[in-house]
């Protein structure tokens, strides 16, 4: 497959500029198609995101029809071209040699169509579009998948997937989106190379998991990996060495799926606490919160997906956020209005949510729903009445206590105990002086 850098993180590009290439293809004597993805997606009626071309020009030919390419993986013929405002990704058709590390051809030979097809995974992404004509070039039975509304890999299902390992998080990130049935054959053959994917880098695991656990059709998917497998091996980092089981019927991850929209880093606290409060169970919820716990979870994570600093943080926060909110000691007014005002606030009310629905601490979570809507309408994160920079100019020594200091008096205005800066600066110079 091919996957290079430039491959993944390349601008999209406009049907008409990939129209503009095919036709130069054309012209040049050439057979050209779109093909792959954006034929799929037209055939469902969805606008596709991008648009690739197929063609039987061999690169080098490429690169004399086009005056701005860039060869993005010589053994994959795939060069990228740019036209107009887009890059387009113009691909030789080709047959492919053994896969030897479970996710590349060791070689490639330029062909035909039809061979190039059979290559491919899926039946649905195996399609052809002659957009001058509209018509579909189907070699391997893919609209009548399409039409069926069914995911089938192209030719023998286990060595699509002993070839690609990858193919294994793509089948359930395809059937998730389009919510298809993953056809017979193809789901034994996941469900049996599903050890493979220990394989794949983490970097192409958290690829195709951010695609299929961030938008609505995260809970399809979700049921799937472990359907599968699939949960087991990228969870294997948080695993005790014995046989855990995982169930995702009624789990914290099924609840914060009915969130309209969610970063990867809250949907991968909300698998995280999922999984661990089944393999790690305790006698109290909010143990999966504290701070030892949540950052064992989050360096799990970076080992096992290489998640961003980012995605850690944004993971980190929300975790912490909740167990803000869930303490021994019911939260004070100052608390609350600093959960509100911590960039995650959200991510963490919707694992708060998530744990209500599931059956956790659900007295306190109804308590402090119509307190923290409330808090909302208000001036919840003022400025700070006075700085570190005032506690220098008064005479004070920076150090450890101007942290405690400042959050002590930071904490009286919020509870509404001070009413402006001489209060606030007459409350630091007693602190500093006990």
């Amino acid at each position: 497959m091919e996957d290079p850098a430039q491959l993944r993180s390349k601008p999209p590009c406009s049907r008409d500029d990939a129209l503009a290439v095919l036709q130069r293809l054309r012209t040049g004597g050439h057979v050209a198609y779109f093909a792959g993805g954006c034929v799929r997606d037209i055939l469902l009626g969805l606008a596709p995101k991008d648009y690739d071309v197929a063609t039987d020009a061999p690169p080098t030919r490429v690169r004399e029809l086009f005056f701005n390419t860039q060869l993005v993986g010589a053994i994959f013929g795939v060069i990228l071209v740019r036209q107009g405002s887009s890059v387009v990704e113009v691909a030789t058709f080709r047959r492919e040699g053994n896969y030897e590390d479970g996710r590349r051809p060791s070689e490639v030979h330029f062909t035909s169509a039809r061979e190039d097809a059979q290559r491919r995974d899926f039946s649905i992404n195996g399609l052809f579009l002659d957009p001058l004509t509209d018509e579909v070039i189907d070699f391997v039975g893919g609209r009548e998948d399409l039409a069926d509304r069914r995911l089938r890999a192209i030719g023998v299902p286990a060595e699509r997937f002993a070839e690609d390992h990858l193919r294994l998080l793509r089948a359930v990130r395809f059937a998730a989106r389009f919510d298809f049935t993953i056809e017979a054959a193809t789901s034994i053959a996941i469900l049996e190379h599903a050890p493979l994917l220990k394989r794949i880098s983490p970097e192409r695991i958290a690829d195709e998991l951010r695609l299929m656990l961030t938008p609505q059709t995260r809970l399809k998917a979700w049921e799937m990996l472990w359907q599968f497998k699939l949960g087991d091996v990228i969870y294997r980092t948080l695993s005790r060495g014995r046989e855990e089981t995982f169930s995702s019927s009624g789990g914290i991850f099924r609840h914060v799926a009915a969130e309209e929209k969610i970063s990867f880093g809250l949907a991968i606290a909300a698998a995280t606490v999922d999984v661990l409060s089944q393999w790690e169970p305790v006698s109290d919820i909010r143990a999966l919160f504290s701070k030892h716990t949540t950052r064992h979870m989050v360096q799990a994570l970076r080992q096992s997906l290489k998640i961003s600093n980012e995605e850690s943080a944004d993971m980190e926060e929300s975790l912490e956020g909740v167990f803000m909110m869930l303490q021994d000691e019911r939260p004070r007014l100052a608390l609350k209005k600093r959960f509100l005002a911590r960039p995650t606030a959200l991510g963490s009310w919707a694992l708060l949510r998530a744990l209500s629905e599931a059956g956790y601490q659900r007295d306190r979570i109804a308590e402090l729903e119509p307190e923290l809507l409330e808090l909302e309408q208000t001036a919840y994160a003022p400025l700070p009445f006075i700085t570190g920079d005032d506690l220098v100019a008064a005479g004070l020594h920076p150090g450890p206590p101007f942290k405690r200091i400042l959050d002590a008096v930071y904490d009286a205005q919020l509870e509404d105990q001070l009413s402006d800066r001489d209060a606030a600066m007459a409350m630091a110079m007693q602190l500093a002086a006990e």
